[in-house]
């Protein structure tokens, strides 16, 4: 029997749990049992701007009886989550049962895939829907043979590792463009794994630069504990930021916070980046243009695109793991994990997620 939450697309805080059998497994096929993923904001994000990116086309919500449960299937979708699994059963020579892997997976118990571009290292899910897609979302490590599989930290690679390239990436960005001439980084949601991420990178690669973290203000305790930023605001003081030259990078998906600091900075802001949207209740724009810069959308993979490019599949590959070494062992101390069971505890941390109160010191990972 497989299990999935199926999250209203058009009403994130409505969802149910979806039951069937197992349909047989064609031929090249291979069925993964899902072992365990993280629900971050990461996964709201996917969720808010499913439709924009089609992350909501990755694991279509629909049953092997279509026509009989096609009234409920109608605006519903399944969130993506990154996590583990398992070779449950294969009808592909080159895919043993047993073998364990790390990638993109829905929010429950099982995927099916259709293997191709193997190597030692990885495959790709060749399923027709999921080509449209970025191929990065499409690929899964086989841990055998993967560098970054540490078994001590599965956990914290479910919890960070996708946020982690993402904050790797925004760093890039600004560093190849020589930070737009900005001495100071503005980053919201400084409590959010990404933020932090960024945060550490730009500490390592771009030390000259000041970083800034906004939160709320019962999170500015935990974001200054973290060590990562050099200056730590809670919102409402958003109005003390320094008037020098900066660059903006919002998590939170907030309009009204992003303004206050278009608005506080103008001129001095020279490039505005939005990643993401953890405040989903005030993520609306409308209004008069902002002064300074259009935001802009950061789409993670494009960037990697780039800066494979530039480094070289190796080079890209060694920068990352060395960054994330640092990142990871900061970690440690102000991070825990929180370890659940049940598809259904799946839908309780999204939805806590989503509502923003899940605690920023607790990673959240699910065994289904």
């Amino acid at each position: 029997m497989a299990a999935t939450i199926w999250i209203n697309k058009g009403a994130l805080t409505e969802y149910k749990l979806h039951q069937e059998s197992l349909p047989a497994l064609g031929d090249g096929e291979v069925r993964l049992r899902v072992e365990s993923f993280s629900v971050t904001a990461n996964n709201v994000t996917y969720a808010v701007i499913g439709d924009m990116f089609r992350y909501w086309d990755f694991f279509p919500a629909q049953s092997a009886s279509a026509v009989a449960d096609a009234d409920n299937s109608i605006g519903y979708g399944i969130v993506p989550m990154w996590g583990h699994a398992v070779v449950e059963a294969s009808n592909h020579p080159k895919i043993m049962v047993g073998e364990r892997v790390y990638g993109y997976l829905p929010m429950g118990t099982h995927l099916d895939i259709v293997p191709g571009q193997i190597s030692r290292g990885q495959f790709t899910d060749m399923a027709a829907h999921r080509q449209p897609m970025s191929m990065f979302y499409n690929q899964y490590s086989r841990l055998a043979a993967d560098p970054e599989h540490d078994p001590a930290r599965e956990a914290q690679r479910m919890i960070f590792g996708p946020l982690f390239k993402t904050g790797f990436l925004i760093e890039a960005m600004f560093r190849r463009d020589a930070w737009y001439g900005a001495t100071a980084l503005v980053m919201t949601s400084a409590s959010s794994k990404t933020s932090m991420a960024l945060a550490s990178v730009a500490r390592e690669k771009s030390p000259e630069i000041k970083r800034i973290g906004l939160t709320s203000a019962g999170n500015v305790a935990f974001v200054e504990a973290s060590g990562l930023y050099d200056q730590v605001l809670a919102y409402a003081d958003v109005a003390s930021l320094a008037q020098v030259a900066s660059v903006s990078v919002d998590f939170a998906g907030n309009a009204t916070l992003l303004r206050s600091i278009h608005e506080t900075l103008g001129d001095y802001l020279k490039y505005s980046c939005i990643v993401g949207a953890t405040h989903v209740d005030a993520r609306g724009g409308g209004g008069a243009p902002m002064p300074g810069p259009a935001p802009i959308l950061f789409f993670a993979p494009d960037h990697a695109t780039n800066v494979i490019k530039e480094l070289g599949a190796r080079g890209f590959g060694e920068s990352v793991a060395a960054s994330w070494k640092a990142f990871v062992a900061t970690t440690d101390g102000f991070v825990s994990v929180d370890m659940r069971d049940g598809v259904a505890a799946a839908a309780e941390a999204f939805q806590a997620t989503l509502a923003g109160t899940a605690d920023p010191a607790v990673g959240i990972v699910v065994r289904p």
